[in-house]
């Protein structure tokens, strides 16, 4: 299962389990955020780690980047597309 399954999974656990969604939106005020967002994410059972979070995260936005204006170089980084960690929370808040 790769990453983006294993987020819409925890997206979908977390929109059934208020304490799971509360832990998750809660790591936004952490000194270590994405740490303490994939501990709880295994916690839950779902085998996600930084890395994992941060490779999803570019390699999701190179492929959108790959895919518009011919693959060039000279669109701008959008506010937060390529930071999956911060995409889930905003879905899960806007979810639910």
């Amino acid at each position: 299962m790769d990453t983006g399954e294993i987020l819409e999974q925890l997206k979908k656990a977390a929109i059934e389990d208020s304490v799971l969604k509360e832990k998750l939106l809660a790591t936004r005020n952490s000194t270590t955020p994405l740490s303490d967002f994939c501990l709880i994410s295994r916690e839950a059972g779902f085998q996600l780690f930084e890395l994992d979070v941060l490779e999803f995260g570019e390699s999701s936005y190179a492929a959108m980047r790959r895919s518009t204006n011919g693959g060039g170089e000279n669109a701008p980084l959008l506010q937060w597309e390529d930071d999956a960690y911060e995409m889930f929370l905003m879905e899960l808040e806007m979810l639910a």
